[in-house]
């Protein structure tokens, strides 16, 4: 009896794990920022993206090539290698609160600088 009541015990537990790990991942947002405006503008589109923990950001080459996103001081979310086709992307998670500053290389002078804000 006290064997099975072990092993319901153990199952009900796994059950509720594997629950909350899908909770976890349906509640993950990917937000998408463009790479050059629809109107050919060296600026990323939107240039400010508020997201949560958990949360991915989808960078999407649209116009003006070559684009790339370098954040300061964190090289683990930057993408240095330069996008050239339309609809070339790449995605980054960001797991921990913080506010993200990023750059093209190639357009930084011209002001094409953006921002992730996790909460």
């Amino acid at each position: 009896m006290l064997k099975s009541l072990k092993s319901i015990l153990s199952a009900a537990i796994a059950f509720l794990v594997v629950c909350s790990i899908g909770v976890a991942s349906a509640n993950a947002a990917t937000v998408e920022v463009k790479l050059g405006t629809d109107a050919g503008m060296l600026a990323f589109e939107p240039s400010t993206v508020t997201i949560k923990a958990g949360d991915t950001v989808k960078f999407v080459n649209n116009k003006l090539a070559p684009h790339n996103a370098v954040f300061d001081g964190h090289d683990e979310l930057s993408h240095s290698d330069l996008a050239f086709a339309p609809g070339e992307s790449w995605e980054e998670t960001f797991s921990e609160a913080g506010t993200y500053d990023y750059y093209c290389e190639p357009h930084r002078g011209a002001g094409m600088v953006g921002k992730v804000i996790v909460e």
